[in-house]
């Protein structure tokens, strides 16, 4: 019998929102990015095994991690 196990990050992108950057300080629109990663079985999804969240800020490019509960802030 042969199984092929593995893992696949997907990348998922949210809406841009207005923001001040913590590295500049200029306000300005702020991209979110979600990381997930998934257990996969012959290349098919089983579940996600680790979640992480990055925002972008699109004047200076600077990137800074977000936590879950700060990511649902800025989704409103």
């Amino acid at each position: 019998m042969f199984v092929l196990l593995g893992l696949k990050t997907v990348l998922h992108g949210h809406p841009e929102r207005m923001a001040t950057c913590q590295y500049c300080h200029q306000f300005g629109q702020h991209q979110l990015q979600e990381r997930a990663t998934k257990f996969t079985v012959f290349f098919i999804p089983v579940f996600t095994t680790s979640r992480a969240y990055d925002i972008t800020c699109t004047n200076c490019g600077q990137k800074s991690i977000v936590k879950p509960r700060q990511k649902n802030t800025l989704l409103r």
